[in-house]
């Protein structure tokens, strides 16, 4: 079954399901996932420089024999790379590592120094066609009012930690204004044993003759959620993506809602410190 899409505020189709990266290691197991993937049928593939894996996805991509233009590949910025010349030289190693001649979605990955540098940066690499789409990752309504009105083009999509027990409420009702699409990272909750043993979901599951994880990622996308589960396991790949040959009701969709616990992450960008741990925790350029 073919991936429904979502249309971007800048006009582009970005395929509503997708397949991420984070934390597959870059030593094959990479290559292997994503050529598993594409295999599947997905066709939304997202990394970053911080993952560490770009190279690998760009292979998989390169042998898969699909057409370019029938898959959409999502990189990040990252921290070290906001000024502007980093920056522009950031996003030309990204397409090289990928081995594109551009990138689909380019996201600003985490909203700390100088990021009015990078955006400017990103800007100008769609204007010239190496980036299609631009947008930004964990942004809080509280980063939000401090950098999007310093930008003179309006992020397409802010990726941050979403699901059913962080629903985001108060962020996405400042993004529907400006038609600003949200992408769950961890969808799943990455793994949280007690969403997967909420009696509502598994009740659906029955219903449906799902699995709980499918009625997750099925309830994100009627909320109209881009969500790309990661896993190294064929069958896990496979099954998750089987949610498009069934919906929910509006009473199951508020029934879920209803599981929101307001608030409840597991990273706040907003904490203090968080800037000084990330630069720690990952350096993109200690091997080069």
């Amino acid at each position: 079954m073919k991936i429904p899409t979502f249309k971007l505020n800048d006009g582009t189709e970005i395929p509503s399901f997708g397949f991420g990266v984070f934390q597959i290691p870059a030593d094959g197991s990479t290559y292997k996932a994503v050529l598993e993937a594409l295999k599947l049928g997905y066709r939304h593939i997202d990394t970053a420089a911080a993952y560490f894996n770009e190279a690998e996805v760009g292979k998989a991509i390169k042998n898969s024999g699909i057409l370019r233009n029938e898959i959409w590949v999502t990189s990040k910025l990252w921290l070290q790379d906001y000024a502007y010349e980093d920056a522009k030289k950031a996003i030309d190693t990204s397409l090289n590592k990928l081995g594109l001649d551009y990138i689909d979605l380019y996201l600003i990955h985490q909203l700390y120094g100088k990021v009015d540098e990078a955006w400017k940066a990103m800007e100008e690499a769609k204007e010239a066609g190496k980036i299609r789409s631009i947008g930004v990752s964990n942004m809080t309504p509280k980063l939000w009012n401090k950098w999007v009105p310093k930008f003179a083009t309006m992020p397409s999509v802010n990726q941050v930690q979403f699901n059913p027990y962080f629903q985001q409420r108060e962020l996405r009702e400042i993004m529907a204004d400006a038609h600003v699409t949200l992408e769950a990272w961890a969808p799943l909750g990455q793994g949280n044993h007690n969403l997967f043993e909420e009696p509502i979901l598994k009740a659906m599951a029955e219903k449906y003759g799902k699995d709980v994880g499918q009625i997750i990622l099925r309830f994100e996308h009627q909320e109209g959620v881009v969500v790309f589960p990661k896993s190294v396991h064929e069958a896990r790949i496979k099954s998750n993506k089987d949610i498009f040959d069934f919906e929910l009701t509006s009473d199951e969709m508020d029934a879920i809602r209803g599981l929101d616990k307001n608030g409840e992450g597991m990273h706040d960008p907003d904490a203090p410190g968080v800037e000084e741990m990330l630069l720690n925790a990952f350096d993109i350029h200690a091997n080069d």
